[in-house]
């Protein structure tokens, strides 16, 4: 059993890579929380736990009751409402979070998550008191608060999209599938379903897929809005001592002229497009990072 915990502190916390860390959070969480509820409940017949978790680490709708339980925002971005709810939310972090990281480092990660977490909650709040379909009709009171990572996958789904919109994955019974017609078709969807059974879910979803675009178009004109990139788009001093280099080639860290160069290109004809010298700065970008 060391040994596996061992392994599980190894991967979360000194692989560099913040996509192991947020996965391992979650998954930390749901546990803690949902095996000490299962064996109340199979005891006492209810589980304390459940309604605990659900009164003080879910977002509520209700700007009242937001103002006591301020921490929501934050909380509700790791907490899952079952096992199939954690499961595709962790599949779909893993399987574009590796991609995210590839292309634009290990340090990105956990800003854009929290990012997209907050701009979820942003969106929820402030529909379900705003538009008169959630407030006449009591839309708070009938899905319940606000609950899951989905706002801030949706986040990281669509700012890999954004910067690989050719980026082709495979999909079981579908086969190959570029990237934008993936997150088009979530977005789609998402936009369809904020007036069903999870009018709430939808419409944090559409929070973190808006930021999740936004980041990427602001990164693209050397604006990091996480700021965990600055070091790769900051002016560098006028005066430096640089080695003589034979080769011609560049030692010293990527240009911000450089990198926006490429991320531009990436954007308009994908990865594949570019040559062994961009992949190259753009690899010593991202460990500059």
């Amino acid at each position: 059993m060391s040994t596996i915990w061992k392994e599980i502190q190894l991967k979360m916390l000194h692989s560099g890579s913040k996509l192991n860390l947020l996965i391992g959070i979650n998954i930390i969480v749901f546990l803690l929380i949902n095996v000490p509820a299962v064996f109340e409940t199979l005891f006492f017949r209810s589980s304390n736990i459940a309604t605990l978790t659900d009164e003080y680490l879910l977002l509520p709708a209700s700007l009242h009751k937001l103002l006591t339980h301020f921490w929501t925002p934050l909380t509700y971005m790791f907490m899952h409402a079952g096992i199939f709810h954690i499961l595709f939310n962790m599949l779909w972090l893993y399987w574009f979070g590796q991609i995210f990281e590839e292309y634009l480092g290990k340090k990105r990660t956990l800003g854009l998550y929290l990012m997209g977490g907050f701009a979820g909650a942003i969106f929820f709040v402030v529909s379900f008191n705003t538009f008169p379909f959630y407030t006449y009709n009591h839309a708070a009171d009938l899905t319940g608060p606000l609950v899951g990572a989905s706002a801030s996958v949706m986040a990281i789904i669509v700012a890999t999209a954004t910067l690989l919109p050719d980026y082709t994955i495979p999909l079981i019974l579908i086969g190959p599938v570029k990237l934008k017609w993936l997150a088009i078709v979530f977005v789609v969807m998402d936009f369809l379903g904020v007036t069903g059974f999870n009018a709430g879910g939808e419409l944090a979803h559409l929070g973190g897929a808006l930021i999740g675009f936004i980041y990427i178009k602001q990164l693209q004109k050397g604006n990091d809005m996480v700021g965990n990139i600055a070091k790769i788009f900051k002016p560098r001093p006028n005066m430096k001592v640089v080695a003589s280099n034979p080769s011609g080639k560049s030692s010293g860290a990527p240009r911000q002229e450089e990198i926006d160069l490429i991320l531009d290109k990436i954007s308009r004809s994908g990865y594949d497009s570019l040559t062994k010298q961009e992949k190259e700065i753009l690899f010593r970008a991202s460990n500059e990072s």
